[in-house]
């Protein structure tokens, strides 16, 4: 009785509970919830900075050189800073550059990349343009933009943002090419449609997944970008910690407090791993024929 009325049912899975989709596509992307659990750890600590660090340019010079303790956690440097609060703080600096630059060169490179890979004649203008610029090493521009101009926490996001936007230009042309020949975009075409309308409607959508994916490693592209930049004296002011000119400032002590060059450079490495995870994560998830095999 019980077999014969249970038919026509639909049987009950685990994946229809709410939620369970979400928790299903988790666990085949592990890599995405580890960059992610990091990253969220890292914004906490930026945004409660002033809760749990103390003045990152207070000093004392009876503290100097103090080794790590429980009232240092990171110990101090030479003037006495205590390094904790000094790479708490510098946290900001890193995520607020990292997250500014992709979105600056996410955007602005998405335009010009549309436009470049669906007309023809700005194509062949654009693209020397900026083949030339990537000719150039980035580092060497941003320190060149940033000679040009008073050094600011603004100035560094420009300076580290044009140098990434061609990148972004040559993924975005190369998506739009691909999809410009498919059938559906010449029928487009042929009826009448406008270019912006066909752009809007048919094209963006295909530049997304791949957008995203570059949008992480232009982020941590940046945060490394900045940090050496930092550690040139070409980055932030010095007034303003970042993990750059935290290892910077501690270098010539290396042999006598090693630690005023390991913790922030351990925070630079756990970033910038982080944002990788989470971009290869991406690319493993949005990637119909890697997802196929998961």
């Amino acid at each position: 009785m019980s077999s014969s009325a249970n038919w026509g049912q639909t049987p009950f899975i685990a994946a229809d509970r709410p939620g369970g989709r979400a928790l299903d596509w988790l666990r085949r992307n592990p890599t995405i919830v580890a960059g992610s659990s990091i990253l969220v750890f890292f914004v906490m600590v930026a945004l409660f900075a002033p809760w749990i660090a103390g003045d990152p340019l207070g000093f004392d010079p009876l503290y100097r050189l103090k080794r790590p303790s429980a009232e240092f956690w990171f110990g101090t440097d030479q003037l006495g800073r205590d390094v904790f609060s000094r790479v708490v703080y510098g946290t900001r600096i890193s995520l607020i550059v990292g997250i500014s630059v992709a979105a600056i060169a996410t955007v602005i490179g998405l335009l010009i990349g549309v436009l470049c890979g669906y007309y023809q004649r700005v194509d062949e203008i654009v693209m020397r343009v900026m083949d030339g610029m990537m000719a150039i090493p980035a580092i060497l521009l941003a320190i060149a933009l940033i000679t040009l101009m008073k050094a600011s926490l603004i100035i560094v996001i420009v300076a580290i943002s044009i140098p990434e936007i061609p990148r972004v230009v040559r993924l975005v042309r190369s998506v739009v090419l691909t999809v410009r020949g498919l059938p559906y975009i010449e029928a487009a075409v042929s009826t009448g449609t406008r270019g912006l309308r066909i752009m809007s409607r048919h094209i963006l959508p295909s530049t997304v997944a791949p957008l995203i994916v570059q949008a992480t490693y232009v982020c941590s592209a940046a945060v490394l970008t900045e940090a050496g930049l930092s550690f040139l004296g070409a980055g932030t002011p010095p007034e303003i910690p970042s993990w750059g000119n935290v290892i910077a400032t501690g270098r010539a002590y290396f042999q006598l407090a090693p630690w005023i060059i390991f913790f922030p450079g351990l925070m630079l490495a756990l970033a910038v791993l982080a944002i990788n995870l989470v971009g290869d994560g991406l690319r493993d998830s949005l990637d119909p024929r890697i997802a196929r095999r998961l």
